[in-house]
């Protein structure tokens, strides 16, 4: 699994055009699956997401977690982070899982960050078409692999 996440002041995303959830000071975090991705992951993953300290405490440091500013999580499958761009001009996305085993792994990891106790944690919806909005704060912006 890989993890993109940014920074946010604020975050939102539309699901089909009609269906806003948004978020506050926090994290958008785009989510990719590829073969061979488990529950194990996604546990580690989460916990990570948790206690990744990116955002600045009182002298200005990059010290404080997730629960530290009480922030808010942005969750969005994004099958494009296994995206290969090295042949031609044309993505090859075959390092993505398939959209099934995909969908399940990005439910479980929802459903893994839901349970840690953060403020709020919203989410896109696996495979429909979503326009996300973000206002960076920073910008910060990490990219997380499991091991």
């Amino acid at each position: 699994m890989r993890l993109l996440i940014q920074r946010v002041k604020r975050a939102s995303v539309t699901v089909n055009g009609n269906d806003k959830r948004e978020i506050g000071k926090g994290m958008c975090v785009f989510i990719g699956v590829t073969h061979g991705d488990d529950t194990s992951k996604a546990d580690w993953l989460a916990e990570k997401l948790s206690g990744l300290r990116i955002f600045e405490d009182n002298d200005g440091k990059i010290n404080l977690s997730l629960k530290d500013v009480d922030g808010e999580v942005l969750l969005v499958s994004q099958f494009s982070l296994y995206a290969s761009c090295v042949k031609g001009r044309r993505p090859s996305f075959t390092e993505a899982a398939k959209p099934d085993e995909a969908e399940k792994l990005y439910d479980y990891f929802v459903e893994k960050v839901k349970s840690i106790g953060l403020k709020k944690v919203s989410c896109g919806e696996f495979g429909a078409d979503m326009d996300v909005e973000i206002i960076n704060e920073g910008p910060l912006t990490f990219i997380i692999d499991s091991i």
